[in-house]
């Protein structure tokens, strides 16, 4: 059977986030259950597993814009199926230090990948095309967040944890294999700046670009909103809402499936959706739900289940069609710098959202904490409406702004 570029795509995405989900859910089970951590041993290692996000994007980023992306697909996800492999040892043998650097090079191994698949989707799909093939990548990453933690939790449950870490060295190498048949795409012949001052112009132009910018403050707020949301959900249902632990696990897995369905709807609607309108549909639906949760007890959990699948739903579809057009709007030299610049954006920011929660509903309550949840997300639908993407017809007419 022979699938096209864009689906071999799907298909090495899905498996590098399954690599990286894997590594995820498996880390606290290896250091609780194996390792016999407490708190500050998991929160330390997936701190250390999650900078890399914020320390390989914007090099990577860079180097990426000058090179062949399919060879750095392939290099970055054997990188992290060498390192997933050395993680499931030192799991094993309960070697701390080796297992922190491993989880950390693995992911960034994912980093470089995601950000070079981003740049590829433009030289393998035309431009039409885009909202499909975004959301097929998109779906592939839904579909891994879902799965990889019921598998780390099966092989937890079997008293074989670590091989969380050899099965997604495994997704890893398969991602690397499906990397490789991808056609080659040339490199940039644009000039090449040193490696700052190339991070640098992806970050002036991300700023000076509108529809570039109003997307960036977008994400921000959003994620600022969202992970308060995640630092003071679980009391705030426990107690507020209450729900049972089933009950907010059941409510939490809402998430997950608005996340499935909308991968799913958005090709449809960004046919039959203004972009405009399309952009605003995330941070909109964002609004509704976060005012959902501020009510209270509701019969079975439905207003804030409900509440979790808009969250999923409506931001899922921002995703496909804010990507779409970053990819329209930016040069080609410049899509992975433009990537990695939005992306350390987003992923500092959620700390600090995390921190702000948990602050705030330490000294006033989770009650208070809740109420900055709809106030990010009101904040990212008023960075849509009050820039220029507000009045976007189409993909087709998103020509590059001055700034």
């Amino acid at each position: 059977m022979s699938f096209s570029p864009i689906s071999r795509l799907g298909f090495a995405t899905g498996f590098a986030h399954g690599a990286d989900q894997l590594a995820l859910a498996a880390l606290p089970l290896v250091v609780t259950l194996g390792l016999g951590g407490g708190p500050g041993l998991v929160g330390l290692l997936v701190a250390v597993q999650s900078a890399a996000w914020l320390l390989v994007s914007l090099p990577a980023g860079a180097l990426i814009d000058r090179s062949e992306k399919r060879r750095w697909m392939v290099r970055a996800q054997v990188l992290a199926a060498l390192c997933l492999a050395v993680a499931a040892a030192a799991a094993a043998l309960q070697l701390v230090p080796a297992l922190g650097v491993a989880v950390l090079l693995g992911a960034g191994g994912t980093v470089a990948f995601v950000l070079s698949g981003f740049a590829a989707v433009p030289l393998l799909a035309e431009p039409a095309a885009l909202p499909r093939a975004n959301a097929r990548l998109e779906l592939a990453r839904a579909v891994a967040t879902l799965s990889a933690p019921v598998l780390a939790g099966v092989l937890a449950k079997a008293g074989q944890a670590p091989l969380g870490f050899a099965l997604a060295a495994l997704c890893a190498l398969l991602s690397a294999v499906l990397a490789s048949r991808l056609p080659a795409m040339p490199r940039s012949a644009a000039e090449r700046p040193p490696l700052g001052q190339a991070i640098r112009d992806g970050a002036s132009f991300v700023w000076r670009q509108p529809y570039l910018r109003a997307i960036a403050l977008c994400a921000i707020v959003w994620n600022m909103g969202f992970f308060v949301l995640m630092a003071v959900f679980v009391p705030y249902a426990l107690g507020h809402l209450g729900l049972d632990a089933a009950g907010t696990g059941l409510t939490l897995s809402a998430y997950g499936a608005g996340l499935l369905l909308g991968a799913l709807a958005a090709p449809r609607l960004a046919g039959l959706l203004k972009t405009g309108t399309l952009l605003a549909i995330g941070p909109g639906l964002s609004v509704l739900a976060g005012f959902a949760l501020l009510a209270g007890p509701t019969p079975y959990g439905a207003l804030p289940f409900a509440a979790f699948f808009l969250i999923g739903f409506g931001p899922m579809i921002w995703q496909i069609g804010q990507t779409s057009l970053r990819q329209i709007v930016t040069p080609p030299d410049l899509l992975g710098r433009v990537g990695a610049t939005l992306q350390v954006a987003v992923f500092g920011v959620r700390p600090l959202g995390a921190l702000l929660g948990g602050w705030i509903g330490a000294g006033w309550g989770v009650e208070t904490a809740m109420l900055l949840v709809p106030a990010g997300f009101a904040l990212s639908l008023l960075a849509i409406l009050a820039s220029p993407l507000r009045r976007l017809g189409s993909l087709e007419e998103a020509v590059p702004v001055s700034g």
